[in-house]
């Protein structure tokens, strides 16, 4: 499984629609949509997904971006993380080339629907050089791994480990399947790490997340002993402390400013807001911003200290997070030589 960071030919999302948890907000979420979207043309093709009248909204806010770096496509959608639902691409040994992997999507362990969502790949499959390699017997969501490009795989046992995944399967025939499917040579289980208001069972992608060139992790860290996550996060940051490199070196491990506490305002909540749900786009880092000022700094000053050769862009993200998602969980890249459009 390639690393996010190597060179990449689009990004895909998936246009909020009526019909999806947005329609109480969706003038609101479509102006978040359309700043994300253009940050990502700027950057690589864009692929925006969903149904008709979605996709006519869509090429009306994403107007101003050329015709020739977006694709429009409809298919019918639940929701719009595509990148838990979206293919996750493989390289083929002996240069076959890129391999899109069509696993189950359930709703995140059947919390919410997903009947349509699960049929994207296959309904994109000729979007692809190679057809989708059916998977569709094993749960495994984009967001819930991380893949140093390398062999390694970084992920979180409360997510994989989730009964309502794969129950039927034990630790040990799950890291078997991710290792073959992946074509992995070894996983890193993370056992702690948990943000208030995630769905998600604990996606990796709000928690830590592997940096070029293979030997840093950023991850969300917590200073604020009052703080609900203060003891989770610690002992997160204690377990990353102990893990090693493929050579055997220790990470080197930097730490992300967790955002102050955003709660829902329909229902009081606490919602998952971190800044480690940043999305690497070929030479740049669009990074979620959350309306602080100091924080939303912060954050974007420690990426771009860490990876001097990126761009680092904020995008504001404050309307994804109502529905408990943000940057990176709203989009799906796909590596050069993957698509045939």
């Amino acid at each position: 499984m390639p690393a996010e960071w190597e060179p990449v030919e689009a990004v895909m999302t998936a246009w909020p629609h009526e019909d999806t948890d947005w329609s109480y907000m969706l003038e609101e979420v479509e102006e978040c949509y359309t700043r994300l979207c253009q940050a990502i043309s700027d950057e690589t093709r864009l692929i925006v997904i969903g149904p008709d009248k979605a996709i006519a909204r869509a090429k009306k806010s994403l107007s101003s971006i050329r015709s020739e770096r977006v694709n429009f496509i409809r298919v019918a959608t639940n929701d719009t993380w595509t990148r838990d639902y979206g293919a996750i691409t493989v390289e083929r040994p002996h240069g076959e080339g890129m391999q899109p992997i069509d696993f189950k999507f359930n709703g995140w362990g059947l919390k919410f629907a997903a009947n349509k969502d699960n049929l994207v790949t296959t309904l994109l499959g000729g979007m692809f050089k190679l057809p989708p390699e059916n998977r569709l017997s094993f749960v495994l969501e984009g967001g819930s791994i991380e893949s140093d490009g390398a062999g390694t795989i970084l992920t979180t046992a409360e997510c994989l480990l989730s009964p309502n995944r794969n129950g039927g399967m034990n630790r040990s025939e799950i890291e078997a399947y991710i290792k073959e499917s992946l074509r992995a040579k070894r996983i890193l289980w993370l056992e702690h790490g948990a943000l208030a208001g995630d769905d998600t069972d604990s996606h990796i992608d709000t928690l830590a997340r592997l940096a070029p060139p293979g030997d840093v992790i950023f991850y969300t860290g917590c200073s604020d002993p009052e703080d609900e996550h203060y003891r989770v996060l610690r002992a997160m940051a204690d377990e990353l402390k102990e893990f090693r490199t493929a050579d055997g070196r220790p990470y080197h491990l930097i730490e992300l400013p967790l955002p102050d506490a955003i709660y829902d305002p329909e229902d009081g909540t606490r919602l998952p807001a971190t800044y480690a749900n940043f999305l690497i786009v070929n030479h740049t880092v669009l990074m979620p911003t959350y309306g602080q000022p100091l924080k939303d700094r912060q954050a974007i000053d420690t990426i771009a200290v860490a990876m001097p050769d990126y761009k680092v862009v904020g995008v504001d993200c404050r309307a994804l997070i109502r529905q408990h998602g943000s940057l990176h969980c709203a989009t799906m890249q796909f590596p050069i030589n993957t698509l045939n459009i």
